[in-house]
């Protein structure tokens, strides 16, 4: 049975246009970097067809992937582009990885950024918009997980996209080093809390997650209009399907979505 904090978060009203089969306008990412914005990238790049992909850099990539533009020294504080970069916009908010220096060409939003993301995009003439932002179902209700969390959420909302789609994969927060044998305790013992989340509140792989967005990307031109929220619930039943673009479009229509196809236990 689909969980209805899952159900009810899909369609609005409105007419289908189109299923998409691939990404011809071109995208802009903000937030290329870390391990889920690199995946990120990378599918959006293979799922491009004719359009390009512009990601804001503040240096210049060593190497470049066909279709992949660097808008280098671009910032949320410098001025809108004087065309259009693309109809769809994914910004990616993710942790830095301390081994890899390529991150480190990438812009790299923080939460406090998002209204400024968002409307540096919709400037850009971005219209389609997805904020990728993982989230501790253990330390988030569920009133938040499976809709709009803080006023910053409700003003990117209220900007004027004709899509705005909330992303919320399940992410368990790593605790802080413990010096004290009382803290250590205390981390132990949330370890061992967080063990007994549901299983649909389980982090999911990084490259499920990446395919779910995309998948989102090719749809959301298509779906009726409004602004939407997939909760970790979401996400981890997207992860556990064979075609992800069914559930996209079934779930941006307000359909009623497929079973999870849940893996087979090996006794």
């Amino acid at each position: 049975m689909i969980p209805p904090e899952i159900a009810l978060r899909g369609g609005a009203a409105g007419q289908r246009v189109r299923a998409a089969a691939s990404i011809d306008a071109s995208t802009v990412v903000v937030g290329g970097g870390g391990t889920l914005g690199s995946a990120v990238l990378e599918g959006l790049l293979a799922a491009r067809g004719n359009g390009r992909v512009h990601v804001l850099a503040t240096r210049a990539l060593r190497s470049s992937a066909d279709g992949l533009d660097a808008l280098v020294g671009a910032s949320l504080e410098s001025p809108y582009p004087a065309l259009p970069l693309g109809r769809t916009g994914v910004v990616v908010f993710d942790r830095a990885r301390h081994a890899n220096g390529r991150d480190n060409a990438f812009l790299r939003p923080q939460p406090a950024d998002l209204v400024g993301c968002a409307r540096w995009l919709h400037g850009a003439g971005v219209r389609h918009l997805l904020v990728v932002l993982p989230v501790d179902p253990a330390r988030m209700p569920l009133a938040l997980r499976a809709g709009l969390a803080g006023l910053d959420e409700h003003a990117v909302a209220a900007l004027g996209f004709e899509h705005v789609v909330f992303v919320r994969p399940a992410e368990l927060a790593g605790a802080a080093p413990a010096t004290a044998r009382l803290q250590r305790l205390a981390h132990a013992v949330l370890a061992q809390w967080r063990l007994m989340l549901p299983q649909s509140q389980q982090p999911v792989r990084v490259r499920q997650v990446a395919a779910w967005v995309v998948a989102l990307a090719r749809e959301l031109p298509g779906s009726p209009s409004g602004t939407r929220v997939a909760a970790p619930e979401l996400v981890w039943l997207a992860a556990q399907g064979r075609d992800m673009r069914r559930l996209a479009a079934a779930w941006l229509a307000g359909d009623e979505l497929p079973p999870p196809h849940l893996p087979r236990r090996r006794m």
